[in-house]
């Protein structure tokens, strides 16, 4: 079996801004006003210029996965525009620098490295500095986002050696880090016992009753929160004991949750949830009690069944799947462990099922809808998409016309109940009506719905807010009227908020962000754009039109980057920004040989596993764990002959017991005629 596991595999009123630095960043901070009554007699309001709202619950959450804080500074004005209200981050804490720093999602590099830290201090390599977070929520705070923070306390990495020593002193040295059995694999998750003081996807349990790594940690959320921090996703948060679980320690007492919930401190109240995936062991009710609010991930399982399926049953897509727990959850369509992990959603959702899934869960009174942000350019074939890079802004589907028109619909809503129901005995359309102000008609089918139902929106004339031009009315309690396929309607007058198209820069859809060859010719988009430029590694602006071709790369070296910058600016001043990171690779070409140094310890027969998992659709290998046998050239020295050419591949030399690097680390980039070592 291949000792280096797949650890991913297992674990969107009219303003014209100013900027005043970079792109994304406003002056001052608005006005809000209070939401309408729980009735829906007062008028519906909205607490600023975009419609957003004051409290995270109320709005919609967009999962900046693996965007660096600079990353998500520049596309704030982006995401305020798309109508969401809270930002969460990937995890900021010091990490595990595996595969030499590199910065792809999956190859070298990890996006999973977020999860495995070695201090709980602020910043790291992948995604930024504690001034670069600081500057992120000020610029958040200005458009009135609030920022939470994905944090994991309950793990550390298993490579020992990169565990800050700062950190070891902190809470009592090695020895009293782990749990004692915390470093052996949970076999059962239904058993509490293994739960809470066994390792989950082989990183090692962090004795979190032990008052000083408490008081660490809590020191840590409390400095995150002085940095503007407005809440916090708990990682694993039900591999954390609650006050009567099995303890590790008879003299120490289970009271992590009490102290975090208690300890940290915000004048405005915090927006914390935990991660508590659903196997029947996770204990929801009592962590939604002790934390504020969990996931609800068998929810997230039924809605998105129901898309792929286009079976929009009412009664199971109405029940949040939690059992008799307060509602107070964070549903999703996917989450970054599900796209990933065994779910494999990537290859299951296109991204109009996305669209139509999540027009459901925002419209919804229950439950705050967290937006996963996928990889820039993912498909179906290809889960990491056309560039594959930590710190990129994830694909423009969450500015996308539904998506947007979902989130204010939501923002509008605050306060009012939810019905929900098939419409004349159809179960491929599904309506989510929200009082008397405002209903959703989502028609998951590919054919023409014709509609003649009773409703309970007011009377009167409605745009649907998605496209801005079809027009509905509802006249004595009844609305007629036809939904194209595979499309949403949402209908709604009282608090809509009039935000100008926004503008629309990028890269040819068909672009990649790695290239062979001396430079690559990148065909430049802008739509909705009455001003549009481009600059390169934060160099001179310069401007562009729509379908210009220009040429980057030509003064890298091979595995050297670049940053291309796009700005835009709408009819009403309204910007927006997006960079994208290029790689120059040089191809290994057939005949091309590389060495490798064996340790006296090492057996005599050594592999080379030959992989690549960034340029193709699945991951190609030179043959199955481990690799192919090298041919013994002298003194310890063997060759391994390249049979055919490769794009990026990547080498882990073994012996079937030993191999070069951890197990959780990505191989050696592949260099012509160069000798390795195992260190």
């Amino acid at each position: 079996m291949r000792k280096r596991k797949f650890l991913a595999m297992a674990l969107s009123v009219v303003m014209t801004a100013s900027l005043v630095a970079g792109c994304g960043q406003k002056d001052g901070n608005e006005d809000s006003t209070t939401a309408g009554s729980a009735s829906g007699d007062s008028p519906i309001a909205t607490e600023n210029i975009y419609g957003l709202r004051d409290k995270t619950a109320d709005g919609a959450i967009l999962h900046c996965f693996s965007w660096s804080f600079k990353t998500i500074t520049e596309s704030m004005e982006d995401i305020a525009m798309a109508g969401f209200s809270t930002i969460q981050t990937s995890p900021i804490n010091a990490c595990y620098d595996g595969g030499d720093a590199g910065i792809e999602l999956f190859g070298s590099g990890k996006w999973y490295y977020h999860y495995q830290p070695t201090d709980w201090t602020i910043g790291n390599y992948q995604l930024g500095t504690k001034e670069e977070f600081k500057k992120m929520c000020e610029t958040a705070h200005s458009y009135g986002i609030k920022v939470l923070v994905d944090v994991a306390p309950n793990h550390t990495t298993k490579e020992l050696d990169a565990i800050s020593k700062t950190f070891i002193d902190a809470v009592g040295g090695m020895d009293k880090m782990y749990h004692s059995n915390g470093m052996s694999a949970i076999v059962d998750y239904k058993n509490r016992s293994e739960c809470t003081l066994m390792a989950v996807g082989g990183l090692y349990d962090v004795n979190t009753e032990n008052p000083l790594f408490q008081n660490y940690f809590i020191n840590y959320l409390n400095e995150c929160i002085a940095c503007g921090a407005d809440g916090f996703r708990y990682d694993t948060a039900k591999h954390i004991g609650l006050s009567d679980d099995p303890k590790d320690d008879p003299s120490l007492e289970n009271n992590f949750w009490d102290r975090v919930t208690t300890e940290v401190k915000k004048e405005s109240g915090l927006f914390s949830y935990g991660e508590t995936l659903q196997d029947g062991g996770e204990r929801t009710a009592d962590y939604i009690k002790k934390i504020g609010a969990t996931t609800a991930s068998s929810y997230g399982a039924n809605v998105r069944s129901a898309f792929i399926t286009t079976n929009l049953f009412q009664s199971s897509l109405k029940d949040l799947s939690i059992g008799s727990a307060e509602p107070n959850v964070v549903t999703w369509v996917e989450s970054h462990d599900n796209y990933t992990g065994d779910d494999a959603t990537y290859s299951k959702l296109k991204n109009v099922d996305i669209k139509l899934a999540w027009s459901l869960i925002a419209a919804r009174a229950k439950g705050t809808p967290l937006f996963f942000a996928r990889p820039y350019g993912a498909t179906e074939a290809n889960m990491w998409g056309t560039f594959n890079k930590i710190g990129m802004a994830g694909d423009n589907l969450y500015k996308d016309a539904t998506v947007v028109a979902a989130n204010r619909f939501r923002n509008a809503m605050v306060g009012l109940d939810e019905n929900i129901y098939n419409p004349e005995g159809t179960t491929n359309v599904i309506v989510v009506e929200r009082g008397t102000k405002g209903v959703v008609i989502i028609n998951a089918s590919k054919g023409l719905y014709n509609m003649e139902m009773d409703i309970a929106l007011e009377n009167g004339e409605y745009v649907n807010r998605v496209d801005g031009t079809t027009k509905y009315t509802v006249s004595g309690g009844k609305i007629i009227g036809s939904i194209p396929g595979k499309s949403a309607v949402v209908l709604y007058n009282e608090g809509y908020v009039d935000v100008a198209k926004a503008a629309t820069v990028k890269v040819d859809d068909t672009t990649k962000g790695n290239f062979n060859g001396e430079s690559t010719k990148v065909t430049l988009v802008a739509e909705n754009a009455v001003k549009s430029t481009y600059s390169i590694n934060s160099g001179e602006e310069v401007a562009y039109k729509n379908g210009d071709v220009i040429t980057v790369g030509a003064e890298l070296q091979p595995s050297e980057t670049l940053t291309l910058t796009l700005r835009g600016e709408n009819e009403k001043g309204n910007k927006t920004c997006i960079t994208y990171i290029f790689k120059k690779l040089e191809a290994i070409k057939e005949g091309t040989k590389i060495y490798f140094e064996k340790p006296e310890s090492w057996a005599e027969k050594v592999f080379a596993y030959v992989y690549d998992e960034t340029s193709y659709s699945s991951v190609k290998n030179n043959k199955a764990w481990p690799g192919v046998e090298m041919t013994l050239e002298a003194d310890g020295r063997y060759s391994y002959t390249f049979t055919e050419e490769w794009l990026a591949p990547l080498v882990i030399f073994n012996d079937r017991n030993n191999q070069t690097g951890s197990a959780l680390a990505p191989g050696f980039e592949v260099v012509a005629d160069k000798v390795y070592t195992a260190n």
